[in-house]
């Protein structure tokens, strides 16, 4: 025993179910053999209860037909009785593979329509008698031995049948494993083929993506590029260079708002606004010398000092300190000449046909890379879920070589492990 037990049999899911048959065939073949047995006994003893069934309806029916008073209400409910008897009997079916759920199934089926075929007995047949009395009398005799009959199906059952339960749900359980592990290789073939399509997506955007750079890097679009950039710059330049003006400015506008005598124009209002909302724009389109600039950072100058403003001394300092370097040094001259000569050229570039044929080909690469990406998504989605049924399958494998393996221990006191 000692010796059984610690020595387990490796077999693959394949050879688990001829194995099975071999260990197992002299515990199964004898319990089959007196299933089936017993099974068409009771086959002939449901087809003698069908027989006589039919016969009451036959007999019942004469005697409808001869429309005697004394005997049409019974014969009538015999009748009626009868035809249910026929319908009943014709639902039991008698399982064509036996096994034991399949036996048992058919225990409990045939035990309940015996049941109210026995309750319609005692609540039906006293009411005809004393007719028919030949009639009924053999049908209860068939009836009782079909009774008998399936009486000894059901000790059978469960007395016999169920010790080799386990066995017989061991070969389900081998049979299930075997679709398992196809569906688990099926899975896997997905898994790899959606690996390879979103491999080959991600390569084909990478190229796209390098298509795109390179485009945009090359010829009248990469020297327009480079410009966006140095505007770029000098639109952060000004902004550095007028920072200490941001904060007198929106004093500026407020006092202009309010109309408290700022002095300023219509136009310079319109040009203080255009400064403190977008800098770049309002001083790219002033005229040489930003003449428009100069008056408001005059009048600007002249409220400061007479402390109109409100501003903190250190930021009124350093406000009056910029608004002198770029009237004693003109220092915006040449941050101005460099922001109109970018703008020139970036315009220049813009209407080339060279730069509308580039960005005409690099809005066709982003409507395919917009497709591919969107392709990618779905083809990674895939791959996640195809990973995960094939993490829960190996799951469910591992379970089932599990149970497999405890039920042929505990039937045949053998240890097998299925690899």
């Amino acid at each position: 025993m000692g010796r059984l037990l610690s020595e387990a049999v490796k077999l693959s899911s394949k050879e688990a179910k001829s194995w099975l048959e071999r260990e197992t065939g002299s515990l199964l073949a004898p319990i089959h053999s007196k299933a089936q047995k017993l099974l068409k006994e009771m086959r002939k003893a449901l087809e003698s209860l069908s027989e006589v069934s039919k016969m009451l309806l036959e007999n019942s029916g004469k005697e409808i037909e001869k429309r005697n008073m004394k005997t049409y209400g019974r014969a009538r409910a015999l009748n009626k009785l009868a035809k249910l008897f026929v319908d009943r009997m014709r639902q039991i079916k008698i399982p064509e593979k036996v096994t034991y759920d399949s036996f048992h199934d058919f225990v409990q089926e045939t035990q309940r329509a015996f049941l109210v075929t026995d309750v319609d007995i005692r609540n039906y047949f006293p009411h005809i008698s004393p007719f028919f009395i030949l009639d009924r009398r053999k049908f209860q005799v068939v009836f009782e031995k079909a009774k008998e009959s399936l009486k000894e199906l059901n000790n059978f059952l469960t007395k016999e049948y169920v010790k080799i339960k386990t066995l017989e749900d061991t070969f389900q359980l081998v049979e299930k494993l075997q679709t398992l592990e196809q569906q688990l290789t099926n899975f896997k073939e997905q898994k790899t083929k959606s690996e390879s399509e979103e491999a080959q997506l991600s390569k084909t955007i990478a190229e796209t993506r390098q298509k795109t750079d390179k485009l945009k890097a090359q010829g009248s679009l990469g020297q327009l590029n480079k410009i966006d950039n140095q505007i770029e710059a000098l639109n952060s330049e000004l902004k550095q260079r007028l920072q200490h003006l941001q904060k007198p400015f929106v004093k500026l506008q407020s006092l202009a708002l309010h109309g408290e005598g700022s002095g300023l124009t219509p136009e310079e209002i319109s040009k203080l606004n255009q400064y403190i909302d977008k800098p770049f724009e309002a001083f790219t389109s002033e005229e040489p010398n930003h003449p428009l600039l100069n008056q408001i950072l005059k009048k600007l100058s002249v409220l400061m000092t007479q402390d109109k403003l409100k501003l903190k001394p250190e930021k009124t300092r350093k406000a009056e300190q910029l608004i002198q370097t770029i009237f004693s040094q003109n220092s915006l001259a040449d941050l101005h000449q460099r922001s109109l000569n970018a703008l020139s050229s970036q315009k220049q570039l813009s209407m080339s046909p060279e730069v509308a044929e580039t960005e005409k080909h690099l809005s066709m690469l982003k409507t395919q890379l917009e497709e591919l990406e969107r392709k990618k998504k779905v083809v990674e989605g895939e791959r996640v879920t195809f990973e995960q049924v094939c993490s829960e399958t190996v799951e469910k494998i591992k379970n089932q070589k599990s149970d497999i393996e405890k039920n042929i221990l505990a039937a045949t006191n053998k240890r097998i492990r299925i690899e």
